[in-house]
């Protein structure tokens, strides 16, 4: 829709101007998320800076019949926070203030416009540790809640929703919400908290985060692990997890991937001779103990066709290989004119069979599909890249490529998303594979919290 003047002057009563934007002055980077593969400018993009202002917005959207779009930093990867329908953004960067460190308690408060980076600075700087850690860091907290994000160390400490103790909601008809709080148990009902995690902002606007922290571990140590062939790799991860040594990480990538990193940052890999890799983390209060853990793990893997051990421990080597794995996404970007990307996640011993697939995939369609991802915890993010191709070609192979990964997927036992969420981009698949009677028991959730449906229109289902 397109909102008229007397609502746009409206809205600039309620916040000041200097943190209004409408139309031919919204910038460009407010037209898609980071893939930038789904498109749409709102009308009038709003910097929000209280739950107050976001309340007054929504009282006045939900009479007005205005829809509304949240974003935070923008580093979505399926047009989750894109205004499709034009009406209002609400962007929440400028709410990013860490309000309280509860050491009692172990949470710490925060709104949802406080970087991942900021937040994992703040609690180590208190001795804390705040445990997910998902590739990009400079996401808002928001967006993390918002798509249930994951990260690489979610095979030892979960997800973000392990971590949400309560929030504050702005609803869609402007009411304000206390959900959850800094209790640790709660079975007081249905969980509305758990509701509006991973929701991508269909359901309620969060303006407050209550998550928890845990005691900062004292000793953490990496190895890097080549190995000749994927599959051998990602095959030592079941033997691994059953070996019960707790590893922090379990991350598994190809020498293509490094290769890319190594020319995007400029900077030397400490290895890259051999086609397929493993890195891991361990982490606790007794070097003995990680010590132990990584020793024992090294073994394992050298018996079962690692071709050496790299113990990743100085700030050098450090640096050199995390550096280079918080890059591959943009890296991948960089090698290519266009990309999209699937992040299914499988059940962990189906992990070599799908990354194969892909391969195969590659082989029949003519195609660059470059991967990495969470071997511990199943969760793979493949890149298929246009490179040169001509749009009508780079598009028929596109869709066939994801209707044959999601399909794979689905008969392995594995999901559309493990962590990035479904927004746009994805709704094709998910109904696929959820069906009928449970996109319609979604839609149902949806109409009770937003019944006129202005809340992020056309995203997840």
């Amino acid at each position: 829709m397109s909102l008229k003047q007397e609502q746009i002057a409206y809205l600039k009563e309620i916040v000041d101007v200097p943190r209004i934007w409408t139309k031919e002055e919204i910038g460009e980077d407010y037209s898609h998320d980071e893939l930038g593969g789904v498109s749409g400018y709102p009308d009038i993009l709003i910097k929000v800076q209280s739950t107050e202002e976001v309340s007054s917005i929504m009282r006045y959207a939900y009479d007005q019949e205005i829809p509304v779009v949240v974003r935070g930093a923008g580093t979505g990867l399926v047009g989750a926070a894109v205004a499709l329908d034009g009406g209002i953004m609400i962007e929440t960067t400028l709410m990013n203030h860490i309000l309280e460190l509860d050491e009692e308690n172990l949470t710490v408060t925060v709104e949802p416009g406080v970087l991942l980076m900021e937040l994992a600075k703040f609690a180590e700087d208190h001795q804390f540790l705040y445990p997910p850690d998902p590739g990009e860091k400079s996401a808002t907290i928001g967006g993390n809640v918002s798509t249930n994000a994951g990260g690489m160390r979610a095979v030892k400490y979960g997800v973000t929703r392990d971590y949400v103790r309560g929030m504050t909601v702005v609803l869609p008809n402007g009411e304000v919400e206390e959900f959850g709080g800094k209790i640790v148990k709660n079975s007081s009902g249905y969980s509305l908290k758990d509701l509006m995690i991973g929701s991508e902002g269909t359901l309620g606007i969060i303006t407050k985060l209550i998550l928890k922290l845990v005691p900062l571990p004292e000793h953490s140590v990496s190895l890097l692990i080549p190995y000749g062939k994927m599959e051998d790799a990602i095959g030592a991860v079941p033997e691994i997890i059953r070996l019960k040594s707790s590893p922090t990480a379990i991350e598994f990538m190809e020498r293509e991937v490094i290769l890319f990193a190594e020319d995007f940052l400029g900077k030397k890999f400490p290895d890259r001779k051999s086609p397929a890799y493993l890195l891991l983390t361990f982490d606790g209060n007794s070097r003995m103990q990680v010590e132990a853990e990584y020793d024992k793990t090294a073994r394992l893997c050298l018996e079962n066709g690692a071709l050496d051990v790299f113990l990743v421990d100085t700030p050098e080597r450090k640096d050199a290989v995390w550096s280079a794995r918080g890059a591959f996404l943009e890296a991948i970007k960089a090698s290519t004119t266009e990309m999209d990307e699937c992040d299914v996640v499988v059940p962990r011993n189906k992990i070599a069979e799908f990354i194969r697939y892909t391969h195969e995939l590659a082989e029949k369609y003519h195609i660059r599909i470059p991967s990495f991802g969470h071997a511990g915890d199943g969760n793979l993010h493949i890149y298929i890249c246009r490179d040169n191709l001509e749009e009508g070609a780079w598009r028929e192979k596109l869709e066939s490529v994801m209707e044959d990964m999601y399909v794979k997927a689905a008969e392995i036992g594995g999901a559309v998303s493990g962590e990035h969420g479904i927004g746009y981009a994805k709704r094709v698949y998910l109904r696929e594979q959820l069906g009928e009677e449970q996109i319609g028991i979604m839609q149902g959730i949806k109409r009770v919290f937003d019944p006129k449906g202005l809340l992020n229109p056309g995203k997840v289902i």
